[in-house]
């Protein structure tokens, strides 16, 4: 590159403390939803039974810095192939184009229709949609939506929660919330792949992670029935909803309204000046973050690339 900007490969614990403090340094000058939030960063590394170092990501990240070293931009894999931009404002206009060129070459993944990549893009960023469609980018059906809470004077309701049911934090260190944890997950989420041994690591290796803002709702015979964790942006003072869910036999409740209702109040006794909260297109998850009062939305699409 002729701007004094060069990349390189992600290539050790350091490079991710890098990343984390991007993040960190550009949430106030950026669009909400922009670059990803620490809860999501955290989560990637630590969520995990094994969150020891994998050589693969060496090829999946890819940095751009400085002539100093400074760290302006990232290139980063998720899941099957989904790619995502981390960006300094500042620097967009040099590096972006040279980023997704970058994740094109590298990281599209071949698929029954071709070889593709997917790169998600909320709808107010006018410049990054007009960059994808000059490279041949078209925008899919299925979105994400990103909601905000500034909490100012706004009134909070007193949580209260379903007879039968006990609201409490979970217990650090505990191997049976662990367990529970990941029934729950598993149980919302139609999944099978949570497993207590993810959960440990993040309590204890995650920065932003806090039991004091990690709740249940317990059910009679022991079981969790409602979680909803939050974590902690002390720099930014910001809150974040994740994960919120609740187990199938627990629904219509209002278990998790009154789990967010108390995390509302404790997020906004630690100093955080505002709360969201990211969610795909579920209708029942989008009904109860309307009824929690979040005022700002924001949607965004995926956009995907055939070769």
């Amino acid at each position: 590159m002729t701007t004094g900007i060069t990349s390189r490969p992600f290539q050790s614990d350091g490079d991710f403390w890098k990343v984390r403090d991007l993040l960190v340094e550009t949430y106030p000058i950026t669009g909400l939803g922009f670059n990803w939030d620490i809860r999501r960063w955290d989560g990637w590394r630590f969520y995990d039974a094994d969150p020891a170092w994998n050589p693969r990501w060496e090829k999946q990240i890819r940095l751009w810095e400085t002539g100093a070293g400074r760290l302006v931009g990232v290139v980063n894999l998720e899941g099957s192939g989904d790619t995502h931009l981390q960006l300094h404002p500042d620097y967009r206009h040099l590096i972006e184009e040279d980023m997704i060129a970058w994740a094109e070459e590298h990281r599209a993944r071949q698929t029954d229709a071709g070889r593709q990549l997917e790169i998600w893009v909320y709808e107010y960023d006018a410049p990054r949609r007009r960059l994808l469609e000059k490279r041949g980018y078209e925008k899919m059906l299925h979105s994400w939506v990103m909601r905000r809470m500034r909490f100012g004077d706004k009134p909070l309701p007193e949580p209260i929660i379903a007879a039968g049911y006990t609201m409490r934090t979970t217990r650090p260190g505990d191997e049976g919330d662990f367990r529970r944890i990941a029934d729950m997950l598993n149980a919302a989420f139609n999944r099978t792949s949570h497993n207590p041994g993810e959960y440990r690591s993040f309590t204890r290796l995650v920065p932003c992670f806090r039991h004091d803002l990690d709740l249940v709702a317990e059910a009679p015979d022991g079981a969790f029935a409602s979680h909803v964790g939050v974590i902690y942006d002390e720099a930014n003072r910001r809150a974040l909803f994740e994960p919120v869910s609740t187990h199938p036999d627990h629904r219509l409740k209002g278990l998790a309204q009154a789990l967010m209702f108390e995390r509302l109040r404790r997020a906004k006794a630690l100093g955080a000046l505002e709360i969201t909260v990211e969610t795909g297109d579920a209708v029942p998850a989008n009904k109860l973050y309307d009824s929690i009062g979040f005022t700002e939305v924001y949607k965004g699409y995926g956009w995907r690339k055939v070769f």
